[in-house]
């Protein structure tokens, strides 16, 4: 089999992408893949360092009011269709998918119209402009989310989940929090705010530093590389507490998952799938910075049905931060109520369920 995907512009385009090219060729080691993104894209330095063939075109997206720049974009557009028509007359893939991002949009509808079956992706609960294009023309539309499903034709769509959460499974929690240095035996959480952190979120902690050393529970703070220096300035000023342990970035961050009880946690649709794969109780900031405010909107898929406890960046506090650990750490129920609910959302087969969709479309 010879797929062919696409998607760039942020990790949540790619790493699915990854998670099910990964998948793939462990339960198909002959399948040939070839991936589509963009010379400037996040996605040049990942895929290529993932050793998978790669090919480029250029492309912007839309600007959503009216610009001359659209005018710029739908010649970026037109000449990508046609470099992408070039690579799949070379390539001859039995499907195409898309996981996202504008450099999608040029690379699915060239297979579209050279009648390559087509599948596109989507992550968040309120889909991008790119997708909502590209659904009058693909085979299929696979979510993650059933909030989405108003948004495409309902005939092409079908609930897979997100790949990403099949990376997270069966991995060693104990190696986890011996790895960054947690006490075993002892109830965790983690406060990670993404890649890069999120400033509100670690100004949050660091207001309520001193309250968290009368905590019987453990702390791992991961603040983003771009804001470790200034946080480690700050936490000298107080004193760092005994239960908390601070990193810029985690490199294992599956195995670190999967060995605590809790995690604060923006809401990407990458997060909440490996979140609620594992099982894992959450509170969730959600990024107010986002298109269509999607990150709320996915928060509020796991807090309505509470496996979740949504906040808003505007309301949040370290005060109000401590309190929702406590009543989460600190009784038995609610945390084995909240488990239950968010592994009752999870996918854990979602690389299963989108192989087994291309192997029917194709």
């Amino acid at each position: 089999m010879r797929i062919l995907v696409s998607g760039g512009g942020t990790g949540g385009h790619i790493y699915p992408a990854l998670a099910l090219i990964n998948e793939i060729k462990k339960m198909n080691p002959q399948a040939e893949f070839l991936y589509i993104g963009t010379k400037k894209g996040l996605e040049n330095q990942i895929v290529t360092r993932e050793g998978i063939p790669f090919k480029t075109i250029d492309i912007t997206g839309f600007k959503r009011k009216l610009s001359f720049e659209n005018v710029k974009t739908i010649t970026r557009f037109l000449k990508g269709v046609s470099d992408s028509k070039r690579y799949i007359k070379e390539f001859k893939p039995d499907v195409v998918i898309g996981t996202g991002g504008y450099v999608c949009g040029p690379v699915v509808y060239a297979a579209s119209k050279l009648n390559i079956k087509t599948v596109i992706h989507e992550q968040n609960s309120v889909p991008g402009l790119t997708n909502k294009f590209l659904s009058r023309y693909v085979d299929k539309v696979a979510i993650c989310f059933e909030e989405a499903r108003v948004f495409f034709p309902n005939d092409k769509v079908v609930m897979t989940g997100n790949p990403r959460a099949s990376e997270v499974l069966g991995k060693d929690g104990l190696k986890g929090k011996l790895s960054v240095g947690l006490k075993p035996g002892k109830k965790s959480v983690l406060i990670v705010g993404g890649s890069r952190g999120a400033k509100p979120i670690n100004d949050a902690f660091l207001e309520v530093l001193p309250q968290v050393a009368t905590k019987d529970y453990q702390f791992l703070y991961v603040t983003g590389e771009v804001h470790y220096d200034k946080v480690i300035d700050k936490v000298k000023e107080v004193g760092n507490p005994d239960n908390v342990i601070i990193k810029p970035f985690l490199h294992n961050m599956p195995e670190v998952l999967s060995g605590v009880d809790l995690i604060v946690a923006r809401a990407g649709a990458t997060t909440l799938a490996e979140i609620t794969a594992l099982g894992l109780p959450s509170i969730l900031i959600p990024s107010p910075y986002v298109t269509n405010n999607h990150q709320e909107k996915n928060a509020r898929s796991l807090s309505d049905h509470n496996a979740a406890i949504l906040r808003l960046e505007r309301h949040f506090s370290g005060e109000l931060l401590l309190k929702d650990i406590d009543s989460i750490l600190l009784n038995e129920n609610t945390l084995t109520e909240m488990k239950k609910a968010s592994e009752s959302i999870g996918i854990k087969d979602a690389a299963d369920r989108l192989y087994k969709l291309i192997k029917e479309i194709k």
